[in-house]
């Protein structure tokens, strides 16, 4: 394990809302922040914000858009030049969108940006998180996904899925089986994963949606939580000594969860995995 380097923690989405009050937290606690952006001049200032605020001059911009697994597999490359050890990786950013979009990659692109582009991530970053003596993996989800049908897993591009809500709590629902699957086959080798919903929390989320969707958010915004409380779980889950006692668990807010039926099925959380594999191209045999 590499010691001569501060504790590092990779965030997703980390320039506005819960990912960028995380990493203002853990650089103020004197970790290492890499900060996950698609606007490297944007992610930039943030950076610049933060070493204000905090004194911290170990900030660093990985640039990667969600909507590419390409992108996804040049940041984790960059990452793991930046970063010697890698202790923390938070898959924090999300979307949620009104219409149905496929990316280049042939995915539907909210699953791809809330899910598998991070299950791409974490399988190309997880090696340097195992030479850690304390790898951790949060996944952000949201108490939503208990609204998710069972886990299409032959409809994973939503094609029947579509409408209201349903696209992005069964990605959500995603995040938590993938947490489960994770947590399965890697918390022998020393890995902790743990899926979380911090809550609702005031940010730029739900500014995309129109219609009821967005009429939704713009009267319920004004009860949500500030970026810095919404935050709070996931640093707590970080960097807390006692979370890793809870190992494979799912957190509302601070509070460890039971789950539902539709997140406790192990051949969903198998199958996903599986299907996930096939289309993203994650490698998990060399580990």
């Amino acid at each position: 394990m590499t010691t001569n380097h501060a504790h590092t923690a990779l965030i997703t989405g980390a320039t506005s809302g819960i990912g960028k009050a995380a990493a203002t937290s853990l650089a103020g606690s004197g970790w290492r922040v890499l900060l996950g952006a698609r606007n490297p001049q944007r992610a930039q200032a943030v950076v610049d914000e933060i070493r204000t605020l905090t004194g911290s001059d170990q900030l660093d911009v990985v640039q990667m858009e969600l909507t590419s697994l390409e992108s996804v597999r040049m940041a984790a490359q960059q990452a793991l030049e930046l970063a010697p050890r890698l202790d923390v990786l938070i898959n924090n950013a999300g979307t949620v969108t009104n219409d149905r979009h496929i990316t280049d990659d042939g995915l539907e692109m909210i699953m791809q940006t809330n899910h598998f582009s991070h299950f791409l991530l974490t399988s190309l970053l997880l090696p340097r998180l195992l030479e850690s003596d304390d790898a951790r993996v949060i996944n952000v989800s949201s108490g939503g996904y208990r609204r998710a049908v069972p886990m299409p897993l032959d409809d994973l591009q939503l094609e029947q899925h579509w409408g209201r809500m349903q696209p992005y709590v069964i990605s959500k629902l995603a995040n938590v089986l993938f947490t489960n699957e994770l947590h399965r086959r890697y918390e022998a080798q020393g890995l902790s994963a743990f899926s979380v919903s911090p809550g609702a929390v005031k940010t730029n989320f739900g500014e995309g949606p129109r219609g009821i969707m967005r009429l939704v958010f713009a009267v319920i915004r004004p009860f949500f939580l500030t970026p810095e409380k919404g935050a709070t779980p996931l640093v707590e889950l970080a960097t807390g000594a006692d979370k890793r006692a809870d190992a494979g668990a799912f957190y509302e807010r601070h509070e460890h969860r039971e789950l539902a039926p539709t997140a406790q099925d192990p051949e969903a959380a198998l199958g996903l995995w599986e299907r996930s594999v096939e289309l993203t191209g994650a490698d998990w045999q060399t580990i």
